[in-house]
């Protein structure tokens, strides 16, 4: 689920976070992959186009094809990726999975109703509910990266705490996945519809973390206070307060704990032994690898692995496998222009204010306690005028 409604709330209160643009855009940049959401996508889609492609003893082969070929999308637009696999589910993520599972068993329900009265429509709708990435999915994807010389990370918890780490720690530019909580999680910079924008005419969105407390005029603590709020993986939320009053709320009171202690429980229901605090601390201090000992290394392919993997028993076509190492090897091997601001480094910033200020060129009406208009600075080595 990620963060329940941020994505329309940050486009609603700061716009000048999100840019559009073209998956070229990223030229040059490496990027960590939330690899379960890729799966899903991948066994979503086959299932959507009304196919399930198989081996010949009937396991499923969609997450294999959808992997090697928009893989190898990926290296042809110069981009470097690295696949972040999920580790076991945190405690408190629990409660989600176990709403997941009742809502299958719904779903196989309507299904077999569905399959008894022949409606087309309805069978394909609940099909898609079912689908699930298995491990034996993320293995088999695993295998095919190590075979494509891509490299792969496996996160001890939530894969896109592990993609945030890296890139804070400035091993890759963004984080791509379409759940929002990697921003929650601290990630400097977030990309959704990457790996499908093209299959899709869709434009990848390049969220920006700072730029996204600067709208908001939150700092980081109060920003994971208010996805808490939104509705997140990992508690419940209280009843009756959406994203407009969670923001209200925010803005006042600065912290879930101030929040309680000034709310009217006759009017909005707070959760019995509501676990916000573990939460927290979760997004605060997730269990990640250390991000500065994983070493992210892009190999020749292997060809003749590849088509031993893929074909014969996966009845994938040799020709095309084949076609699709040798352009693996030819983004490997080809002369790439390394991207200008690749040459500079960029200093943090050494303002010391707590909350983010808003220029006054951004536009978008401020909300909350931002009411207020920001002083604008003036520049170093001149004189005020």
């Amino acid at each position: 689920m990620g963060i329940k409604g941020l994505s329309q709330l940050i486009a609603d209160v700061a716009p000048f976070a999100v840019k559009e643009g073209e998956i070229k855009t990223f030229f040059g940049r490496k990027v960590a992959i939330d690899a379960s959401m890729c799966l899903y996508q991948f066994l979503i889609a086959v299932r959507a186009e009304g196919a399930q492609l198989t081996s010949v003893d009937g396991e499923t082969t969609s997450h294999l094809m959808g992997t090697f070929y928009r893989t190898i999308r990926l290296l042809e637009n110069g981009i470097k990726p690295v696949y972040v696999f999920d580790g076991k589910p945190p405690e408190l993520k629990s409660g989600e999975l176990n709403k997941r599972a009742e809502r299958r068993e719904e779903a196989q329900k309507a299904l077999d109703k569905a399959t008894e009265a022949g409606a087309v429509e309805d069978i394909e709708k609940f099909n898609r509910r079912l689908v699930k990435v298995t491990k034996q999915h993320a293995n088999e994807a695993k295998e095919l990266l190590r075979l494509m010389g891509v490299p792969y990370v496996e996160a001890p918890c939530e894969a896109e705490a592990q993609c945030a780490a890296l890139v804070k720690a400035g091993k890759v530019y963004a984080t791509a996945t379409e759940d929002m909580d990697a921003l929650t999680f601290g990630s400097n910079i977030l990309l959704r519809h990457l790996t499908f924008s093209e299959a899709r005419k869709m434009p990848v969105q390049e969220f920006h973390y700072e730029k996204v407390l600067k709208g908001f005029e939150l700092t980081a603590d109060e920003f994971i206070d208010m996805c808490i709020l939104l509705g997140c993986d990992y508690c419940d939320t209280i009843r009756g307060i959406g994203p407009k009053k969670a923001i209200e709320l925010i803005n006042k009171h600065r912290s879930i704990e101030q929040i309680l202690e000034h709310l009217d429980k006759s009017k909005y229901v707070v959760p019995e032994d509501w676990n916000y605090q573990q939460a927290r601390r979760l997004f605060k201090e997730p269990e990640v690898a250390d991000a500065a000992e994983i070493e992210l290394k892009w190999s020749e392919p292997d060809e003749e692995g590849l088509v031993k993997y893929l074909c014969g028993d996966r009845q994938f076509n040799e020709d095309r496998i084949r076609a699709g190492a040798k352009k693996i090897l030819k983004t490997k091997t080809s002369a790439t222009q390394g991207r200008l601001d690749s040459f500079f480094k960029v200093l943090p910033s050494t303002a010391g204010s707590a909350t983010p200020k808003r220029k006054q060129e951004d536009k978008k009406p401020l909300v909350g306690s931002a009411a207020k208009k920001a002083k604008t600075a003036t520049p170093r080595g001149r004189k005020p005028k």
